[in-house]
């Protein structure tokens, strides 16, 4: 039986979604404004292979013209460009969309740009938990906050608590002076305090470091997400006998729902040398299903444009061994969840587009257009698994 390999690079938006002003975000376009930042540099942006799978001719499909410094491309894949219908662009509601289950509720936030949690919220963290009156109580940038408040955290041990316009309670700390699992325990006191206002996660933010020169976080992020409202493609492949190989932070995304194997990583090459691995390894029948989180983490949020492109351009290097890897029967995905256009004022994601790159043996070049929903990806891969239909998405004709 085939397999699957979806690879998210995570952030990757190709243009503003038909939505996009709803989100103030008409005009974001994350791939174009990369690519044209790095042209003005005289250096079109290097990624020959995924080019090659489409993903120039899916970004002109949903804006109308080439990024700078690319030009038509012959094609060796299927690619569509996909719109996303959950209520918000979070990162929970784009991976859940892609496996065929929109979000159509509407996620809780904290929208106070200061003092952003109720008092009643956080004096129940303080008493369950027994830690000290908490720092930060804003809408912050996650390196921002632990360059001007690490000091304190590391001087009286009070967590560092903020958020963003995402659905999200983020809790930052020091691995040493507070410690690592006893920043997971804090995590899960608070994802449990947190139903009633329906927030889709809490995320683990450790640091290093001892003076606000050198904090540094590390690679020991961790989600601690809700359960999607309706079983998934994960859900359904696991309940057919296949496998769910989740890396990266994929297996948090859904709260462990659906997942058979995980395996962590700390960058890009980590990774993929992870999904390689499953490659080599995974029978018939199984999901390799892949986040790379530092596309969004590392270079949209820090609005970073120089570095996404040379983030994009270090993926492209790792294409030719991902597609040497692949079986007869294999099917690899190149997609996103949700833009974070670098170029764009703020921090936050931007609703946009996201490709929808398909190769393999047996799929037939061909632009597939205008999805309508991210939930396309799901209903086609079950469609290629032989599973029985999801609610929502119409599969693509591969």
């Amino acid at each position: 039986m085939a397999r699957a390999i979806v690879i998210v690079l995570d952030s990757l938006g190709i243009g503003a979604a038909p939505d996009a002003d709803k989100f103030d975000d008409s005009g974001a376009d994350t791939f174009g404004h990369i690519a044209a930042e790095r042209n003005k540099s005289g250096n079109a942006i290097n990624i020959p292979n995924l080019l090659k799978l489409g993903l120039g001719e899916a970004h002109r499909g949903a804006v109308g013209h080439y990024a700078d410094g690319i030009t038509e491309c012959q094609t060796d894949g299927a690619y569509a460009w996909a719109a996303e219908v959950s209520s918000g662009k979070d990162t929970p509601s784009g991976h859940w969309e892609l496996m065929g289950v929109p979000v159509h509720f509407d996620w809780g936030y904290f929208t106070n740009k200061q003092d952003s949690f109720p008092q009643e919220l956080l004096e129940k963290i303080q008493k369950q938990a027994g830690t000290p009156p908490s720092l930060g109580n804003c809408h912050a940038s996650g390196t921002e906050i632990i360059q001007r408040l690490g000091q304190k955290h590391i001087e009286t041990g009070a967590p560092i608590f903020y958020t963003s316009a995402d659905s999200v309670f983020q809790i930052a700390a020091h691995e040493q002076h507070f410690g690592l699992e006893r920043l997971y325990k804090l995590c899960e006191q608070v994802r449990e305090l947190l139903d009633e206002y329906n927030i889709g996660r809490v995320i683990a933010r450790p640091f290093v470091g001892e003076t606000p020169e050198d904090f540094v976080r590390t690679a020991n992020r961790k989600d601690y997400s809700v359960l999607p409202p309706k079983p998934t493609v994960l859900n359904k492949l696991e309940n057919a006998g296949g496998q769910v190989i989740g890396i990266g932070k994929i297996s948090d995304i859904f709260a462990h729902s659906g997942i058979s194997q995980s395996f962590k990583g700390k960058v890009l090459a980590e990774l993929m040398d992870e999904t390689l691995k499953a490659m080599n390894s995974a029978a018939d029948n199984s999901l390799i299903f892949t986040n790379l989180v530092d596309f969004d983490t590392l270079y949209g949020h820090r609005r970073n444009a120089k570095g996404y492109a040379e983030e994009l351009e270090r993926f492209d290097l790792w294409l030719p061994k991902v597609i040497s890897a692949m079986k007869e029967d294999d099917l690899l995905v190149l997609t996103a969840d949700h833009g974070c256009d670098p170029t764009w004022p703020g921090s936050d994601h931007t609703r946009e587009y996201v490709p929808l790159l398909l190769s393999g043996n047996k799929i037939e070049p061909k632009n597939h257009g205008e999805r309508q929903s991210f939930a396309d990806l799901g209903q086609t891969l079950c469609r290629w698994f032989q599973l029985t239909p999801m609610d929502e998405g119409q599969a693509i004709d591969i």
